[in-house]
């Protein structure tokens, strides 16, 4: 008899899912202001993870510590007590202008006020941040036309703000805050100055960026259906965090954007 050797094939381990690296690490953090003998905690021993391409909402109310911790978050201030770690550095106690460069490197910032300059270009204003860089005057202006394209805005480039729309202005602040190719971006309450249609359409090119292009996002607001554009939300009170979940039926701004397209338009008698 003739023994046959049988080849057994070693077990083959599906790979579990790496988990993204962590972005942000805030360890402990504490944030006093002295105001004469009294002090304000605005933070009271926040720890927080944010991993690369998460789309976080942070809500709170007036006084609640939400604005305190953005600041820390982009590098605007630092902790009293606690760590701070971006994407792998300790920022914790850096100087002001080291914390500059961190700025410049690695965030990207949008504001509820757009804060652009009225008497220059959409170009001119999206390149502000890369002329300190040294980049060729070329390569800066490719960038900022990339970077204007990648918002919807093709044929503004040469537009002053104010011959802008307010939802084409804040696209312009998002096009300033991609042009340095930054791994975060920092939104605080980008919608607060717009109309229901131009947030959607502000929370479409969010969520096109988290999803294509895997930029981690954090943005501060207080309205809960913007929240809503979010995968998670961080909620604060009194200095710390009362709530940190996954959003549950995540809204899709290209699909409601469809769906506002599509809608028949009332009639004025419609109203009566």
């Amino acid at each position: 008899m003739i023994e046959t050797e049988i080849q057994v094939k070693p077990e083959v381990k599906v790979e579990e899912s790496v988990e993204a690296r962590p972005v942000i690490q805030l360890e402990h953090i504490s944030k006093i202001y002295q105001t004469g003998d009294i002090e304000v905690h605005a933070l009271r021993g926040v720890s927080l993870t944010i991993r690369a391409g998460e789309f976080v909402a942070i809500m709170g109310a007036s006084g609640s510590g939400k604005s305190t911790m953005m600041n820390i978050i982009g590098c605007l201030d630092r902790p009293t007590k606690g760590r701070y770690i971006l994407d792998s550095e300790d920022v914790s106690g850096l100087s002001k202008d080291e914390r500059a460069d961190i700025r410049n490197r690695y965030i990207g910032f949008v504001f509820q006020g757009f804060n652009l300059l009225s008497r220059t270009s959409a170009l001119e204003n999206v390149e502000l941040p890369i002329i300190y860089a040294g980049l060729h005057a070329h390569e800066r202006t490719k960038r900022g036309l990339e970077a204007l394209h990648a918002v919807g805005l093709q044929g503004r480039e040469y537009n002053h703000p104010n011959q802008l729309s307010g939802g084409q202005q804040q696209r312009v602040a998002v096009a300033r805050a991609l042009v340095n190719h930054p791994s975060l971006i920092l939104a605080d309450e980008p919608t607060g100055n717009l109309d229901s249609r131009t947030s959607v359409e502000v929370m479409e090119i969010f969520q096109r960026l988290n999803r294509e292009k895997g930029l981690t996002i954090v943005l501060v607001t207080h309205e809960p259906d913007i929240a809503q554009y979010a995968t998670r939300v961080v909620v604060f009170k009194d200095g710390r965090i009362k709530r940190d979940y996954q959003v549950q039926d995540r809204l899709d701004a290209r699909e409601q954007l469809e769906a506002m397209s599509n809608a028949p338009e009332m009639d004025d008698d419609d109203d009566e």
